[in-house]
């Protein structure tokens, strides 16, 4: 198979200065992208803020024979989101992939969260994901193959402890791809979405520590060593290609694994004479993933 390229294209990437989205720049700028490298250089809680991080990766894209300029910009904040956008298009002239990857988190147990933590979360991953795609569809739209990955977590599962505000709004990021990518036939817009597994700083071991409640001894093993970021980069250029067909999926990826994350439906049951107790009843029997039926975008 020849090498899925990007030449003459240009693509944003948000949360671009660290982690996975350091990682996405550098791969697909290797391949022939322009690339915005859009990052407001906040803390991982979201606190703060510096145009540092989103400099330096774009002078790495730069000393590696890539074409890069910084934003520094916030998700969360419209007037940012748009000149994201507009920076594509002064610097490169088009617009043709997103990759939404800007995000934090802040791990607490619900009765310890506030509800500007919660504000915080989804202003970052929801909103910041759902501004900075409102800006860039019209051109997206009239690009001859627009793509926009997003990132989404498995935390949408409810398996991480202390997760509720960042599972929330990434539960948002999940379902507002799902129905976007809905729009494909009228917007001509390819609607993807990545679940990244790697040891970036929201998931490093001083964080897993914190969030399981483990010394970081227990947390630093050869699994983690094994989740690097730039492992999960391959999987958002196959679905920011036009080669891909995949639209409205969730691709988990990392450590060398892809996996598809899905919704399913199962059978269930049926009665003319539903109850509580017929519920009850026959409770193993919805709950039975046997024959379930897998629920895709058209």
């Amino acid at each position: 198979m020849s090498e899925l390229r990007f030449d003459g294209l240009t693509v944003i990437i948000t949360g671009a200065g660290r982690g996975f989205g350091r990682c996405h720049a550098l791969l697909l700028a290797s391949r022939g992208a322009n690339v915005v490298v859009a990052d407001y250089g906040v803390e991982a809680d979201g606190t703060g803020s510096s145009p540092e991080p989103a400099q330096q990766v774009a002078k790495e894209v730069d000393a590696a024979g890539g074409n890069a300029v910084p934003v520094f910009a916030s998700v969360a904040d419209e007037a940012g989101a748009n000149e994201i956008v507009q920076t594509a298009l002064d610097t490169f002239g088009r617009l043709d992939i997103l990759v939404n990857n800007a995000g934090i988190v802040d791990p607490h147990h619900f009765a310890d969260l506030t509800m500007l933590q919660y504000r915080r979360m989804v202003d970052a991953h929801y909103l910041g994901t759902v501004q900075v795609t409102m800006a860039a569809w019209p051109h997206l739209r009239n690009a001859p193959h627009g793509a926009v990955v997003n990132t989404a977590s498995e935390a949408v599962f409810g398996n991480i402890p202390k997760c509720t505000s960042y599972a929330g709004a990434k539960g948002g990021v999940f379902a507002f791809t799902r129905a976007l990518a809905l729009e494909r036939p009228r917007s001509g817009i390819r609607v993807n979405a990545i679940a990244p597994r790697g040891t970036t700083r929201m998931s490093d071991p001083p964080m897993l520590s914190r969030v399981f409640d483990q010394p970081e001894e227990m947390i630093h093993n050869e699994f983690n060593d094994s989740l690097k970021p730039e492992y999960v980069s391959p999987a958002v250029a196959y679905l920011a290609h036009e080669s891909c067909s995949l639209n409205g999926e969730t691709l988990v990826c990392g450590g060398g694994q892809v996996m598809r994350l899905a919704l399913l439906e199962t059978k269930g049951v049926m009665t003319d004479a539903i109850s509580p107790e017929f519920i009850a009843q026959h409770v193993d029997e919805i709950l039975d993933t046997t024959d379930a039926f897998v629920i895709g975008v058209e």
